[in-house]
């Protein structure tokens, strides 16, 4: 009986440690943003609001050409396949990244948008 003890409170220590570590991640990987520009066609501008990303991936400070308007810490949707219609200019959520390559019918309308783009998974409630 006293075997047994030692190996199930080893695998109880690993396993909270899991647990730990991969809330630690997913707290890490979730991020705060604003719908800043609902351009036509999916031509979208979503400005950083929390959480660090590497600034070399976001653009520090764009101008909306048609609007006149700078915006910081921005970047362009680069996911329009799975992105809720249902959020419009002001909205906030929360996201993820994500590197699945989505392919998906976008019209070829022009809207202005910054050069860096994320594919971004957006988040059903906030992050834990």
């Amino acid at each position: 009986m006293k075997f047994l003890f030692i190996p199930t409170l080893i695998a109880c220590l690993f396993s909270f440690q899991a647990c730990k570590t991969k809330k630690e991640a997913t707290s890490s990987t979730c991020f705060k943003g604003r719908l800043e520009v609902k351009g036509i066609c999916a031509n979208y501008t979503i400005k950083l609001l929390e959480g660090n990303i590497d600034t070399s991936k976001i653009t520090a400070s764009w101008k909306d050409e048609v609007t006149g308007k700078t915006h910081t810490n921005v970047f362009a949707l680069g996911s329009p396949c799975n992105f809720p219609a249902t959020l419009n200019e002001g909205d906030e959520f929360y996201f993820t990244l994500d590197d699945a390559k989505q392919d998906c019918a976008v019209c070829m309308a022009y809207y202005p948008k910054p050069e860096k783009a994320l594919i971004i998974k957006v988040l059903n409630k906030p992050c834990n």
